[in-house]
């Protein structure tokens, strides 16, 4: 069976960029911008803050800065955006049990 080399060079080097990437300010700044439109939109009624979007915005922005926050050995904004995370998730797993309501048979 023929290796195909170009294609593992081509897997290498797109790994290698996603590694860079998660390693580089690009992953914090969609982290940042996520955080910030969901403050900005709360601030202004345009969500509330225990609504879906807004902490749908929440968490991924938070997700995406506790991997940023991770890899550039961070620890004390790792636990920050941990907790932020697991707060946004806590939130939409709320809202869901509400939207499945006590008489649900799953």
């Amino acid at each position: 069976m023929k290796k195909d080399y170009i294609f593992d060079d081509f897997r290498k080097v797109m790994i290698d960029a996603l590694a860079d990437f998660i390693r580089g300010e690009s992953i914090a700044y969609i982290g940042m911008i996520l955080i910030l439109t969901a403050f900005f939109l709360e601030t202004r009624d345009i969500l509330q803050s225990k609504a879906a979007p807004y902490l749908g915005l929440m968490a991924l922005g938070s997700g995406l800065l506790a991997v940023r926050a991770y890899f550039i050995d961070e620890w004390a904004f790792l636990i920050l955006e941990i907790a932020w995370f697991i707060a946004a998730i806590w939130g939409v797993w709320g809202l869901l049990s509400k939207k499945k309501g006590p008489d649900s048979t799953q």
